[in-house]
């Protein structure tokens, strides 16, 4: 609450001017805006048309590609299809052999457990080796995928 004498105060009057002020500012600034869209619609009426038939552009540019330019635009396109289902292909061939690594390394840490510490069986080398060997075959697939980008 405030009390009388802030309310008698000289000080109360600068609220309103700054409101009055912050009113006139934003006025003057629709104001502008309105000139300048005025005068920028203006300069667009009365600006240079260009006619349909000439264009701004270098006929360089603008021609069609002859039949050898179209041909090789096709081929491109063919070999990025082509490229971009390979790649989903190895991914998923990626996917398959990793889920397959997780198989074999569960299968090796169970066989290992079973065994103790100072004997290895022939069949935990070669599931050892089964593994090494996919997991290299994998990491070659993965250079494949990101070595085309």
């Amino acid at each position: 609450m405030l009390s009388s004498k802030n309310q008698d105060s000289p000080n109360n009057e600068i609220g309103p001017r700054l409101i009055e002020q912050c009113r006139i500012r934003h006025w003057g600034r629709v104001l502008s805006c309105l000139v300048a869209m005025a005068a920028l619609t203006g300069a667009a009426e009365s600006g240079h048309q260009i006619s349909p038939e000439k264009s701004i552009h270098s006929p360089v540019l603008t021609t069609p590609p002859d039949a050898n330019a179209q041909m090789e635009m096709r081929e491109q396109q063919v070999k990025q299809q082509n490229f971009e289902a390979a790649n989903v292909e190895r991914k998923r061939q990626i996917a398959e052999d990793s889920a397959n690594l997780l198989k074999l390394a569960v299968e090796l840490k169970a066989e290992v457990d079973k065994t103790n510490k100072d004997v290895l069986s022939i069949t935990v080398i070669r599931k050892a080796d089964a593994i090494e060997k996919l997991a290299r075959q994998v990491k070659d697939k993965m250079k494949l995928t990101v070595g085309a980008n």
